[in-house]
């Protein structure tokens, strides 16, 4: 009966589904099999959904991703930031700053924000027909990361150039080679001008009066400037670069088919929320995960396959593929659906979009209501188009692509009559 019941409900969801376009932003296309290998240079391959978030969720893996291994490697003069540590610590530390990214917190702290730039934003376009939407999105970005983070006292404008200096400049160990003393001293300049324009002011800002921010938070529990300084260049760069590009791609596949945009448009809020979140199920901004195991683990996969991971071993979870696992997400995968009816309970719609386990993205109810509140907004306005495909780059930090010139119009004429 409950088997009945479930598939019944499965048929009436697949009744609405509309399809869109193919997966756009894949650097080279990923192949789904094998769901679990080893190479020659002894690195893990994971191309399962159940593999992956068995191993995400096993509590035997510690992060391995955004060159966290180097940074280990440095002395340890304060507290590894967020996103880097593992453990007791990482689980005390997602608890109290938790507040911050629940998602009722989010409407109610930051909604009248998020829709006051979008307004500016919008007016901003109306006003000059032309705009490269890329960089919208990254002022959207930047400015609602710095309100939860708590960098609003800067000293000069232009915070979005100073965080994106960072990725510039690889993060790697130094050598005789004299392009990584460059390196170094380029992102030591980059650091050093975002603390003294940026975070400095805003934690001399929040000694005299506090408020419910990030900075807050982390001075409230003593910690040092040198600690704020670096969840401030994790959550304010994380928080720029992945949304930005979010916002973009969606804003690309909805622009480019109209009855996707319409349905955006007309759809209530959750369906709204799951559409977007079916845009970075296609179109994962983070394309790799790294971990690296603590102790031995087994992993099965949905197609059977079984693998002993010993412990030590370097493991390359393959979100493309494992987003576009067919056991879990449906029929093809590589093409978006609203309305895509998942194989898998208890999973969201943009599966390994935001991560999972310990390190899953905190500011995904940030990323998910800025993007609805910005789009519904620049979807909405009649004679808006895409001039032409934009421009697709990779970012070798987080593995993922950067959307440029991603050139819209606005042409307001009414349409003649017919």
């Amino acid at each position: 009966m409950v088997a009945a019941k479930r598939e019944q409900g499965c048929n009436e969801r697949s009744k609405s589904q509309l399809w869109g376009g193919e997966q756009k932003t894949a650097r080279t296309p990923e192949r789904v099999q094998p769901a679990i290998e080893r190479d020659q240079a002894g690195i893990w391959h994971i191309r399962s959904f159940k593999a992956a978030r068995t191993l995400l969720r096993s509590g035997v893996v510690r992060q391995a991703g955004f060159k966290a291994e180097i940074l280990a490697r440095l002395p340890h003069l304060m507290r590894l930031p967020l996103l880097f540590s593992d453990g007791q610590d990482h689980q005390q530390q997602r608890r109290l700053t938790a507040r911050f990214f629940a998602p009722r917190v989010v409407d109610e702290q930051y909604r009248e924000l998020m829709e006051r730039l979008s307004e500016r934003l919008i007016e901003e376009l109306k006003r000059r027909k032309r705009v490269d939407l890329s960089r919208l999105t990254l002022e959207m970005a930047v400015r609602v990361a710095a309100e939860v983070v708590g960098l609003t006292d800067s000293l000069l404008p232009g915070m979005a150039r100073r965080l994106g200096a960072f990725f510039r400049y690889p993060i790697q160990r130094l050598s005789a080679h004299p392009r990584t003393w460059l390196n170094f001293l380029g992102l030591q300049w980059a650091v050093l001008r975002f603390y003294w324009l940026d975070v400095r002011p805003a934690i001399r800002a929040r000694r005299r009066r506090p408020r419910r921010d990030v900075i807050s938070h982390l001075l409230a529990q003593g910690d040092s400037e040198r600690e704020i300084l670096t969840e401030c260049v994790t959550y304010g760069a994380a928080g720029m670069i992945t949304t930005r590009e979010f916002i973009c791609v969606a804003a690309w596949h909805l622009l480019e088919q109209p009855a996707l945009r319409q349905r955006f448009l007309q759809g209530s809020q959750e369906e709204r929320l799951a559409l977007l979140e079916e845009v970075l199920r296609l179109e994962p901004v983070v394309g790799h995960l790294y971990r690296r195991t603590t102790e031995e683990l087994r992993l099965a996969a949905d197609s059977g396959e079984q693998a002993c991971i010993p412990a030590g071993a370097l493991i390359d979870l393959h979100i493309y593929a494992i987003n576009g696992d067919e056991r879990v997400a449906g029929a093809q995968p590589q093409r978006l659906c609203a309305g895509r009816v998942l194989r898998e309970e208890r999973v969201t719609p943009s599966l390994m979009g935001f991560g999972d386990g310990p390190h899953r993205c905190p500011g995904a109810p940030i990323a998910l209501q800025e993007s609805d509140i910005f789009l519904r907004r620049l979807l909405a306005l009649p004679g808006l188009r895409l001039e032409r495909p934009p421009r697709l780059r990779w970012n070798d930090l987080i593995c993922g692509y950067e959307i440029r010139d991603c050139i819209v119009t606005l042409d307001e004429r009414p349409e003649p009559a017919r």
